[in-house]
């Protein structure tokens, strides 16, 4: 039987979730202050979530324990 388990990146783990296809959905940075300089239409776009980069979903999988 393992000694260790494997604990979850609690940090990551509120910031990025899983799809059910297996990629990792996070939501985008510069969004909680100085908004006055940021045009609309730039703050409108960061609102929407993104996909994490397929160079670090294994990293991440492994931080979120699957």
């Amino acid at each position: 039987m393992a000694k260790n388990k494997m604990k979850t990146h609690r940090g990551a783990a509120k910031r990025i979730h899983l799809t059910a296809s297996g990629k990792a959905k996070r939501s985008k940075a510069f969004k909680s202050h100085i908004l006055n300089k940021k045009s609309a239409k730039r703050k409108r776009g960061l609102r929407q979530a993104t996909l994490l980069s397929s160079a670090d979903l294994k990293r991440i999988k492994r931080a979120l324990g699957k």
